[in-house]
């Protein structure tokens, strides 16, 4: 596992497999989500290694004080059902830990059922929808105390 930044070319060919995942799911959704999901200057990702190859991604950012929103959490399909999300999901939650943030929050979506199965099964709890989500129907928003 590697702690990294935006501009590296493993997160990167993995952001590029998330965001055509995405576009599939999403359908019509998709332009108002990709708008939230501008990965460029990103500090904080951690890209996961299986033999050498990355497997799997994700990535937090400075929410509110004391708060990061982990966003970009991605895992190669044929590298799925391994853990690997649950291992990405603990070392960011580490790393915030460390620069002394206390929570985290995210957003996914209803069509996304394997990531909200990850976020509960990670201690993460529904809250109300925040932010630019709040009015959006599709919208799932957890938080968690890390």
């Amino acid at each position: 596992m590697l702690r990294t930044d935006s501009q590296h070319p493993d997160y990167q060919k993995l952001v590029a497999l998330l965001d055509a995942d995405l576009r599939i799911r999403d359908g019509d959704d998709h332009a108002f989500f990709a708008q939230y999901n501008k990965s460029d200057d990103i500090k904080n990702v951690v890209v996961y290694f299986t033999d050498g190859d990355a497997a799997g991604c994700g990535t937090f950012k400075f929410f509110s004080e004391g708060v990061v929103e982990i966003k970009r959490m991605f895992v190669a399909p044929q590298s799925r059902g391994k853990g690997i999300a649950s291992k990405i999901l603990a070392e960011l939650e580490r790393w915030a830990s460390e620069m002394n943030f206390h929570e985290a929050v995210l957003e996914t979506g209803k069509k996304q059922p394997e990531a909200i199965a990850l976020y509960l099964k990670s201690g993460y709890h529904l809250i109300p929808n925040y932010g630019q989500y709040e009015n959006v129907a599709s919208s799932v928003c957890m938080q968690k105390s890390i």
